[in-house]
């Protein structure tokens, strides 16, 4: 019998660049409960690769490839 995927909702959020590491595309998006999600740069929306800390983001979570959750679909608000 094989086995059944697991399904996962994406939950969507709303938080803060918290770290960006610009040369190797890597960061940590935070929430104001203080959950952090680790994102690659290819997860921010607009295309740049490139994110300042300290802006507020909006972004859903979804399962990463090395079993942990990610933020994905970055996108950076305004006030």
């Amino acid at each position: 019998m094989s086995a059944v995927p697991q399904i996962v909702p994406l939950s969507d959020g709303r938080g803060v660049i918290a770290s960006f590491d610009d040369p190797r595309g890597i960061g940590v998006v935070r929430r104001d409960d203080g959950t952090e999600y680790p994102f690659h740069c290819t997860a921010i929306v607009d295309g740049t690769r490139s994110i300042t800390v300290g802006a507020d983001v909006s972004f859903s979570v979804a399962p990463g490839r090395v079993g942990r959750w990610e933020a994905i679909a970055i996108v950076e608000v305004g006030d």
